[in-house]
């Protein structure tokens, strides 16, 4: 093999790589508009309140290619993102319980769709999690979004 199509596959191999990390910001203080491309002159599809987690799925300049919960695609300015992390509840009554075990009593319930800060991840697939008013507990990383 010669050396240009060795320097072609590694590229590829390490491109290919790092695409299956995921990276998750938060939208920030101000809600943002998501456009169906990346320029301000696109056409606007929604606008996501601050908070809600969303996927990174590519970055173009000062634009973020970004996936919501319902999978759905579309660009933002990546300056209204903040690296501080939000998950999203999946599944009704989600029991938020005092320590990483299912067995362990419940600190609160939450609904599908409520926000909750990602504290820490814990081991095991349970995640720390915090919801507005301060209460804290842990729940398992399927019954969330935004990991």
């Amino acid at each position: 093999m010669n050396v240009p199509r060795l320097i072609a596959a590694a590229a590829l191999l390490l491109a290919s790589a790092g695409s299956q990390a995921f990276d998750f910001k938060t939208v920030g203080a101000a809600p943002a508009i998501l456009y169906d491309a990346p320029s301000t002159k696109g056409g606007k599809l929604f606008v996501v309140p601050r908070g809600t987690p969303l996927e990174v799925v590519l970055a173009y300049g000062d634009w973020v290619k970004v996936r919501d919960v319902a999978g759905d695609l579309a660009w933002t300015e990546a300056k209204g993102l903040s690296a501080k992390r939000n998950v999203i509840v999946r599944v009704a009554n989600l029991k938020v319980r005092g320590t990483a075990d299912e067995a362990a009593l419940p600190v609160f319930i939450a609904d599908k769709g409520v926000l909750l800060e990602l504290a820490e991840t814990a081991t095991g697939g349970w995640v720390k999690v915090r919801h507005r008013d301060g209460l804290v507990g842990y729940v398992k990383n399927t019954d969330v979004w935004g990991l």
